[in-house]
């Protein structure tokens, strides 16, 4: 904003337009809304819109240059997931816009907040197949919260706040805005106006009193209740509140995958995490407590297992803030809408200080159960062979629960998340709802600018490396000072265990012949080490964490190692395999 518009603004006076390009106005949009990041790649499509940034470029908003646009939509969510703030991609037409799609559909599924802008043909080509020319409108709709097609320059500055408010407002997601390209060279008087509200949408319900009294009302009686963190409660900025609930009441808590780190690992409440390959514990009590709080989560089938026999014994209360997720896959007993952190301090006042010490012991007993059977041979292996679970336990004990986890999907990503240790929330990022592998390298990417003083550590197995290779290029230029480990066992481990498990051991197409991992990053002047043996292990990892750049750490695990404990698919969670 120049000054005398501000100097108009402060003294009550209406501000002047700007006689501007649509492309300007896109860039002039993302500076009112705060954006200093993009990812991207550019094309002929979106040309005027990169014209446009190289007069801001460095100086108010900087471009990350993405390799792949797929790189760009994971780049901007881990950066939203660490920062809070919205990610923004930019793609062109065509093949530029389709390759966004997946890092959309990631973001959709785990509720992040997205501002992806495409550019699109001409208007008068539109309909006409032509080149680069893809709707990607109806693409995108089933992907995005909200998508728009805009083809006049005076729409584009509502439509990015429209865009802006949606993305960030209620339960979190990606949008999409696609401008045609006679649109962005058509100039138009620039004003900008934050959206504030949009007819017919309700971010967050209102929160009734009488269903806070009813949930308190249960929880006061229950002998055996157990909560449920979802990502909610990050998304929410609810970590506070949600210590408060459950330290007066004493009820003990584990964590989806998403809502890893909403709770601090050694709080005395933590129980652990849920899922296929969660914790022992978290996963047979929910077949046995009482009560089920489910905080911010949706009940995923990854959590539930064989929904038909998913705590039927138990009073479902279901805090959430999407209408959409209640009674979805889990019949409630009692739902509280709205965001919760609203609504987790309103139950908190109601509900009576307890403790509820037998109960907790119940999960002791099962975490000692798992430690021996599972845990103890993960992190503190009598093989030869180094495995993925003391990789982790050593980089834990120099990080100290500070550094920010970015993984890839698969072995690596339950073994990662199991037991690395955090002490901050927004630590944690990570592919959920879509399982994307390619996600953890360029999603890294966008945590480190997302949390620059933070270290960022990129887990990733040798499968989804090779999805995303080339983002090694963007670290490279941009000089994004990441470390990442490499868990490399020659397999798409996480598919060679379930052939081991349930397709009598037939690895159909799952052992890799891979490259020299150092050898690449070298040529991308990224520094690394290969490490074979136990003994060289903590050192490299001291190399790793002092060097001041971004470091690959290359260590070969075990080839058939499998990660345990796993609920089968299909099965009950109480049918949790500790072997």
């Amino acid at each position: 904003m120049d000054t005398l518009t501000k100097k108009k603004e402060d003294e009550g006076q209406a501000p002047k337009t700007k006689r501007i390009t649509g492309s300007e106005a896109i860039i002039l949009s993302l500076i009112e809304e705060g954006v200093e990041v993009i990812f991207g790649y550019p094309g002929g499509n979106i040309m005027p819109v990169y014209d446009a940034l190289y007069h801001y470029q460095d100086k108010h908003i900087r471009h990350i240059l993405a390799r792949h646009e797929q790189g760009a939509a994971h780049a901007a969510q881990g950066y939203a997931r660490v920062s809070g703030k919205v990610g923004v991609a930019l793609a062109t037409s065509g093949p530029g816009a389709t390759n966004l799609i997946t890092g959309i559909a990631d973001a959709l599924l785990d509720s992040t907040p997205l501002v992806c802008i495409t550019g699109q043909v001409g208007s008068p080509l539109l309909g006409t197949d032509a080149f680069q020319e893809t709707d990607v409108i109806g693409i995108s709709m089933p992907v995005t919260k909200w998508n728009v097609l805009v083809t006049k320059a005076e729409d584009i500055p509502a439509a990015i706040a429209k865009a802006f408010y949606i993305a960030k407002s209620g339960r979190p997601g990606p949008v999409l805005i696609d401008i045609t390209k006679d649109a962005q060279f058509a100039q138009f008087d620039y004003e900008y106006k934050k959206c504030t509200s949009v007819r017919s949408y309700i971010p967050a319900p209102k929160v009734e009193a009488s269903k806070i009294e009813e949930a308190a009302t249960i929880i006061n009686s229950a002998q055996k209740p157990f909560a449920l963190i979802g990502q909610g409660v990050i998304l929410g900025a609810a970590e506070a509140e949600l210590r408060a609930f459950l330290e007066k009441t004493g009820i003990p808590a584990a964590w989806t995958l998403l809502g890893n780190s909403a709770l601090p690992t050694d709080h005395p409440l933590n129980v652990g995490m849920l899922g296929m390959h969660g914790n022992y514990g978290p996963n047979i009590k929910s077949n046995e407590c009482d009560v089920l709080i489910a905080i911010g989560m949706r009940f995923d089938d990854r959590v539930t297992g064989d929904v038909k026999r998913y705590a039927k014994q138990a009073k479902v209360i279901h805090l959430e803030i999407d209408p959409a997720e209640v009674d979805k896959n889990v019949k409630t007993t009692v739902a509280i809408l709205g965001d919760v952190k609203e609504s987790l301090p309103l139950l908190t006042e109601k509900v009576s200080a307890n403790k509820h010490e037998a109960w907790m012991e119940e999960f002791k007993k099962c975490a000692e159960i798992e430690f021996e059977k599972v845990i103890k041979h993960d992190i503190f292996p009598e093989k030869e062979g180094l495995t993925m679970g003391e990789v982790i336990r050593k980089i834990n004990e120099k990080t100290k629960g500070e550094a920010v986890m970015v993984t890839d999907v698969g072995q690596q990503q339950m073994i990662a998340s199991r037991y690395f240790k955090f002490n901050k929330t927004r630590s944690v990022v990570t592919s959920g709802g879509l399982g994307t592998m390619g996600f953890g390298l360029p999603a890294a990417i966008g945590a480190k600018l997302g949390a620059p003083d933070r270290e960022v550590i990129a887990v990733i197995g040798d499968g989804g490396l090779q999805m995303t290779i080339q983002e090694l290029g963007t670290i490279f230029q941009d000089e994004v000072p990441v470390k990442i480990v490499l868990l490399n066992n020659t397999f798409l481990g996480m598919v060679r265990q379930w052939q081991q498990l349930f397709f009598d051991k037939r690895y159909s197409s799952t052992p890799l012949i891979n490259p020299d991992f150092i050898a690449i990053a070298k040529a991308y002047c990224i520094a690394g080490e290969k490490v074979t043996d136990r003994s060289n292990l903590e050192a490299a990892i001291d190399t790793m964490l002092n060097h001041k750049g971004p470091y690959l750490l290359e260590v070969k695990v075990e080839k058939e190692d499998n990660v345990f404990p796993m609920v089968p698919a299909g099965c009950s969670v109480s049918e949790i395999r500790l072997e």
